[in-house]
């Protein structure tokens, strides 16, 4: 019984951790590219996808393998997460203004996943450290142990492609017709994950 209570909220941790503010930035510079809704939450799933991959890896090398990662690891790994949010920044503006400049529609059709898979399993080393340990404490035994983790990645995969749905709709010619607007939101978007990720790298380094 005190085993079932945090696998019953185990999907509902992993939905809000979703809506992490450094997940949501990162979403939206992905799917500021998508003209189709469909797209942009079949990003967020593939996010949600790489995001527990890495959780579930990490989860199996200190359950399973015992291996002891210094919490100093961890630290940096954040600090990486913070690097690739501004190179992910970066690459929003570069993209625009190389649409812009060859007079393309500012979101495409693109039907590849990549990037959304490989932002994922970066975003997985943010805080997955202390994921693990906090179900260690919490649970003793090894197969449960994994078996949350596996909840709680279904449970930020659900969060995710929610918030890709929602995120795209500014990016939609079905819901705004206004390249204007979509210029904005683009440059805002960018900005706040460059922004975002100066802070992570400061504070995990520096702070």
């Amino acid at each position: 019984m005190e085993t079932s209570i945090p696998l019953l909220f185990a999907a509902v941790v992993g939905f809000q951790h979703a809506f992490e503010a450094d997940h949501l930035v990162a979403v939206s510079n992905i799917v500021s590219k998508r003209r189709s809704t469909l797209l942009a939450v079949k990003d967020g799933i593939f996010w949600g996808l790489g995001h527990t991959s890495t959780i579930l890896l990490i989860g199996f090398m200190i359950l399973v393998g015992k291996i002891a990662i210094p919490q100093q690891v961890f630290s940096y790994l954040e600090a990486g997460v913070g690097f690739m949010l501004i190179l992910l920044g970066i690459y929003r503006l570069v993209k625009f203004f190389k649409y812009k400049n060859n007079h393309v529609h500012l979101t495409s059709e693109d039907k590849n996943h990549h990037l959304a898979y490989s932002v994922g399993i970066i975003h997985g080393l943010a805080g997955s450290g202390a994921m693990v340990l906090l179900v260690m404490t919490e649970i003793k035994d090894t197969l449960n142990s994994i078996l949350y983790l596996l909840i709680f990645g279904i449970g930020s995969i659900t969060g995710m492609l929610l918030a890709a749905g929602f995120f795209s709709f500014p990016f939609s010619k079905r819901f705004v017709n206004s390249d204007l607007i979509q210029t904005v939101l683009i440059f805002i978007s960018a900005i706040l994950c460059i922004f975002l990720g100066c802070f992570i790298i400061y504070e995990n380094i520096y702070g």
